[in-house]
């Protein structure tokens, strides 16, 4: 082989590498752009709750296991020291006055989201309406925590002697 065509075959082979790294930068720049750019379209409502462990702004507001808008914002009541979350619901979906809103897991390990179910009011929720009916998360330590101190604190308990027992004492 000459030295030009090794030098010619070397151009080419230098050229399909930059055009190969120049895809792979726009793929991974377009993914970067694109991820979490979820669009917040649809009429605002707002709930207050206990506690939003885990609930992030733009988890998902779900209707029977359907994604129907996102979360948009959250913050505490300064009077109240509950959380306030403001989320969307999609146009199509319109929901009663008396619907309800649960912060709830996907799983065991899963993120959290926001559980609608809609009530039976024949009125519909205006957008920048609050619901009222609400419930929020239960944190996985906050139930372990409760089943320990429940399992020692039974262990503590008097044991019932046959005669609070009802039973007679004697065989």
């Amino acid at each position: 082989m000459s030295a030009q065509a090794v030098m010619g075959r070397a151009r080419v082979e230098i050229a399909v590498g930059v055009l190969v790294l120049c895809g792979v930068v726009l793929a991974l720049v377009l993914a970067m752009l694109g991820s979490g750019r979820r669009t917040a379209e649809g009429y605002t409502l707002h709930a207050s709750f206990d506690h939003v462990d885990g609930l992030d702004i733009g988890s998902d507001v779900r209707v029977a296991g359907v994604t129907v808008g996102q979360v948009t914002a959250e913050h505490v009541d300064p009077h109240s020291f509950r959380a306030d979350v403001s989320f969307t619901v999609g146009d199509q979906v319109r929901l009663p006055t008396d619907s309800s809103a649960v912060i709830t897991s996907d799983g065991l390990m899963g993120g959290k989201y926001i559980a609608i179910a809609p009530g039976g009011a024949s009125e519909e929720l205006a957008p920048g309406a609050q619901v009222m009916l609400t419930q929020g998360s239960i944190s996985l330590e906050q139930l372990l925590s409760k089943f320990v101190f429940s399992v020692a604190n039974g262990k503590d308990a008097p044991k019932a002697t046959p005669a609070a027992s009802g039973k007679d004492a004697t065989p």
